[in-house]
């Protein structure tokens, strides 16, 4: 027998029994609870969030400036799909893939304007400014939603 083959022996520590003498631990005059208020009270029942009255965080946090999205779409400038070959389809997932971009938010992918786009692509599920449908549409792409 060595320390590879010893069995563990779970224990199952029994309950502190509390208000059961001094030497036990929690015993005596409060059992720890404090000296006095709602909390040292039996039986009371206070909701998740509840501050005593003052009004809780949760209401307090949208007069303290609201909730902003914290993700927006992806913007990508036009001139970067020129590194596409003629004819290929473009998707956001192409552009993960070329590492074009790093990351896919739930609101898509945007093309920006931004330079020119020289070569005749597919674009599939983009989501474009003005100026780069425009600019697009002028280089023969065809765009589809």
């Amino acid at each position: 027998m060595d320390l590879s083959n010893l069995v563990s022996l779970k224990t199952k520590r029994s309950k502190k029994r509390l208000g059961r003498g001094y030497g036990s631990g929690k015993g005596g005059h409060t059992v720890g609870r404090g000296m006095k208020g709602q909390l040292s009270r039996t039986g009371h029942n206070l909701a998740v969030g509840f501050e005593g009255g003052q009004v809780p965080l949760y209401k307090r946090l949208p007069q303290l400036g609201g909730f902003k999205s914290l993700k927006k779409a992806v913007g990508i400038r036009l001139e970067e799909l020129n590194k596409f070959e003629e004819g290929t389809e473009v998707t956001p997932m192409s552009l993960l893939k070329k590492r074009i971009i790093r990351t896919l938010t739930r609101q898509g992918v945007k093309i920006i304007g931004g330079g020119s786009l020289k070569k005749k692509l597919i674009l599939k599920g983009f989501t474009y400014s003005r100026g780069a449908l425009e600019e697009a549409k002028k280089s023969g792409s065809t765009l589809n939603d």
